[in-house]
């Protein structure tokens, strides 16, 4: 019970953040709107404000059968999904990294890149708003971060950043046009900044392998197999990070084991 409590209250704290999560999704990608303004959160289909009672994390979207109360329009699932994300997210740093301020930096980064992928996935942008202060937290972080050095955090971010704007070069130059945003370029800088020059590595292979298994998916199943679909790249990206930041340590050893076996 004494190890059930803290745990308890360590979700609940993940479920209020990934409430917020819900609001910078849908807001940031919007000009009209601001994180901060309304205060108030409101239905998209309908407008209307909701009561506090409207607004606890998964409880409210339980209460209301998913539908909102006044025009009883159907709630997305992805609100209460990034919320038992983000609570999920919030349990497994703590029990990885303990009650520290290395558990709360890596925590920072992975609902950032939560916040990423969804926006990325409706918009197909990933704003200068999350990656470029995030490059900044990023190298100061690695003064305190054990895992890596202060050089390490600048060779991530030049060789992050470096590879994937000259990716995108040399293939506005052999194609001539746009393969890969500039906000891939700055997304892989950031986490270069926070996991290193050995994460952008790791980050970069797995990346590439769910990118080039979905575009084959997304190919048979369109049946339209050119290389003319937009697939956003920043979720693979995403989640190839959160992956490192748990298991990139044990799949690398195993990596190697594998390859000199």
């Amino acid at each position: 019970m004494t190890h059930l409590l803290p745990n308890i209250i360590i979700f609940i704290f993940g479920l209020c953040i990934g409430s917020f999560l819900n609001v910078c999704i849908y807001r940031i990608p919007r000009e009209n709107l601001s994180v901060g303004h309304p205060k108030r959160s409101m239905c998209p289909h309908c407008g209307t404000q909701l009561q506090f009672w409207e607004n606890i994390p998964l409880i409210s979207y339980i209460f209301l059968l998913g539908k909102c109360r006044t025009c009883k329009t159907g709630i997305s699932v992805r609100y209460p999904l990034v919320e038992i994300i983000s609570a999920c997210f919030a349990l497994s740093v703590c029990q990885k990294f303990g009650w520290t301020l290395i558990a709360l930096i890596y925590y920072f980064l992975l609902i950032a890149l939560v916040i990423i992928t969804f926006i990325d996935l409706d918009f197909q942008i990933i704003p200068n708003i999350i990656s470029l202060p995030g490059i900044v937290i990023g190298f100061l972080a690695s003064f305190y971060l054990p895992e890596i050095s202060v050089q390490d955090s600048l060779l991530g971010i030049l060789f992050g950043g470096g590879i994937f704007y000259a990716i995108a070069r040399i293939f506005v130059a052999i194609r001539g046009i746009e393969g890969m945003g500039m906000g891939d370029v700055k997304l892989l800088a950031m986490l270069g900044a926070f996991l290193g020059l050995k994460g952008v590595m790791f980050i970069i292979f797995v990346s590439s392998i769910f990118g080039t298994v979905t575009g084959i998916m997304v190919m048979i199943h369109t049946r339209s197999y050119t290389f003319k679909q937009k697939i956003p790249f920043g979720p693979f990206l995403s989640i190839a990070a959160m992956i490192y930041i748990f298991w990139g340590e044990f799949l690398i050893l195993q990596y190697i084991m594998w390859l000199y076996s």
